[in-house]
Parts: structure tokens; sequence; C-alpha cells
């Protein structure tokens, strides 16, 4: 599947149509397309519609799902239904889609949540050799790459298809980011978390910087 389907909004006569009105959306107006692979579809449904009625509960959407083709249309409940709850309940579709569990798709509901996809075939020679040796380095021997990186830049990363899908704040999910560009080009995994040590310890010492300045800095 290329990587358009997963984030295609159809034809221009099916592109969302937003209706805004002081943030919120107008219900019948807006209307999200996406598109996951078939074999996910009973993971974003969940046991008795389990996992689907949460994440409409959650973001106040109305998610239909087309089981033959993988389509899902994302609407807004009402009108109480934000811009945002639309776009966090869309990337949590897709993140399902791109092989993260339910549970670490729901992530994304947290507003500091991104969710950052590479797609391989952008990066790498499109056979099956060239991938599956990328996607080794990615996650290494018994996962242990992608769990290091993981625990380094407390993000969530899924290999999926051709796709690394990445969840975890901006700062941190781009850092994980360009470790994983850095793993697609060759470099030793010794060298990638280096540049991770070092680029989560600047992050960590601008969010204690940021945070001191707003707490003891009069306004």
């Amino acid at each position: 599947m290329e990587s358009g389907d997963k984030n295609s909004t159809g034809s221009d006569s099916n592109k969302p149509k937003i209706g805004v009105v002081q943030g919120y959306l107008m219900p019948g107006v807006t209307r999200l397309y996406v598109r996951i692979p078939l074999e996910r579809i009973g993971v974003l449904i969940g046991r008795n519609g389990e996992v689907l009625k949460r994440l409409m509960e959650q973001t106040r959407t109305r998610i239909s799902v087309d089981e033959v083709n993988g389509t899902v249309v994302i609407e807004p409940q009402s009108p109480q239904t934000k811009v945002l709850d639309l776009m966090k309940a869309r990337d949590t579709v897709l993140a399902i889609g791109y092989g993260f569990s339910p549970e670490r798709a729901f992530k994304l509901l947290n507003e500091d949540q991104i969710l950052v996809v590479i797609d391989l075939k952008q990066y790498v020679k499109p056979t099956e050799n060239h991938l599956t040796r990328v996607k080794g380095r990615i996650i290494g021997e018994e996962g242990k790459a992608r769990k290091n990186l993981e625990e380094m830049t407390g993000t969530e990363i899924s290999v999926y298809d051709d796709y690394v899908a990445i969840i975890g704040d901006y700062e941190s999910a781009n850092i994980a980011r360009e470790a994983i560009l850095m793993l697609i080009e060759g470099r030793q995994h010794s060298t990638v978390y280096k540049y991770v040590d070092k680029a989560m310890r600047q992050v960590k010492r601008s969010r204690m910087t940021a945070l001191w300045e707003k707490e003891f800095i009069p306004k």
C-alpha cells in the first residue's frame, strides 16, 4: 500500500470541508477519510467494538469503518467536538494502522503527543532484501535497538510493513526520528545512542530552564 493511502482524504470533492464556529466543528460539514491495512481493522474495532467505542467517546467523534477496503470515516459527534478532537481521533486511527496497540495509540489523545511516520521506501531501495535489512537495524536483536530508543527518548516506536511510526512529544519524537534516519543511513548504534543522549539532555535542560523562568521570574 502506498504511503498516501493511509493519509488519504479522497478526491477533491471528498476532502474535509471544515466548518468551524469558535473552535468547534459543525456536524454534517466536516468529514475526514483515512485508510489502514485490512489486517488492522479488527484491532481498531476491538472485541465487541470496545476500542472504537472508547475512541469515539474520548474524542467526541463518530467513526465508521469499511471492513472491505479499510477506509475509516471520522466525523464530529456534536457541535462540542473540537478540531483537535477530530485530529486526535484521526492520528489514533492511523497509529493503530501503523502497528501500535490501542493502548499505545491512545497516548496520542494527550495534547502534547504527536505521530511521526517514516516511509522506509523513501530512503531505501524498495526491494525486500534492503527493507528487511534496514528494519532489522532499527529493531535490533530481540528488539533491543528499538527498546533502547524508546527508553532514551520516552517515545513509542512501531516498525510495521514498510513504515516506522513514532509517538511522543514534539521534541522527543523528532529526536527519535533523527536517530532512526541515522540507522537507515548505516550509522553505528553506539553513535546513534550518543546523539540521542546528548539531544535529550539538551531538551531536558531547556525544559528545566523554561520551568524555572515560569516559576521564579516575574512577568
